[in-house]
């Protein structure tokens, strides 16, 4: 139904395009900002070399996370999605309640390296396994492929806090960021000189 200022302008409003089940992590971001020393806004914060995180503010940045899929948890549309946040609200439960002296997470230079799924290679009924949103709902879609060897893909948005926090694959629980280590090929010397050249 028409609003009062649509009929007397004569316009149309475009009706919202879904109900969103994405939350919102800017709280989560604010203390993972303070708390890491990696990023330039930290290293600005921080002029004692030797700053760590407290375990305290650790296992705060846990529980705002846990406390964002538990959010999801409570409207999650299909039992396997339902099942899904909560394997991964009591993996962070260990980690609230014995927190680890620095984050396990990827910098967030790696996030936004993690390779982007072009729209076109989106299928109708592909969506993500957190929020469960059909990826192609959104207009304005970001999902990453993260370089598991699952190839899982997930909205940016919200695997995001999950890599920057916890460093895994939240499907696999592959660790992520570490360099990949290129195999060193030893020239065979003796094998050259047996050559001949024409």
């Amino acid at each position: 139904m028409a609003t009062q200022y649509e009929v007397e302008h004569n316009v149309e409003f475009a009706a919202p395009r879904r109900t969103t089940r994405r939350v919102d992590m800017a709280s989560f971001f604010s203390l993972l900002n303070q708390l890491d020393d990696s990023s330039s806004a930290g290293a600005q914060q921080h002029h004692n070399p030797h700053a760590t995180p407290t375990p305290v503010d650790t296992a705060a940045l846990f529980r705002l996370l846990q406390d964002q899929l538990q959010t999801l948890h409570t409207t999650a549309p299909t039992a396997d999605n339902r099942d899904f946040l909560e394997r991964l609200i009591t993996s962070l439960e260990d980690d609230i309640h014995d927190p680890p002296s620095t984050l396990r997470g990827v910098s967030q230079e790696f996030v936004d390296s993690i390779d982007r799924v072009n729209r076109k290679k989106l299928a109708s009924d592909d969506d993500c396994a957190i929020c469960k949103i059909p990826y192609l709902e959104d207009e304005w879609c970001l999902v990453v492929e993260l370089p598991c060897k699952g190839r899982h893909r997930f909205d940016l948005e919200c695997v995001g806090p999950w890599l920057r926090s916890k460093g895994t694959c939240p499907m696999c629980r592959e660790e992520m960021g570490k360099k990949k280590e290129i195999p060193i090929v030893e020239d065979d010397e003796e094998d050259d000189g047996d050559m001949m050249y024409a």
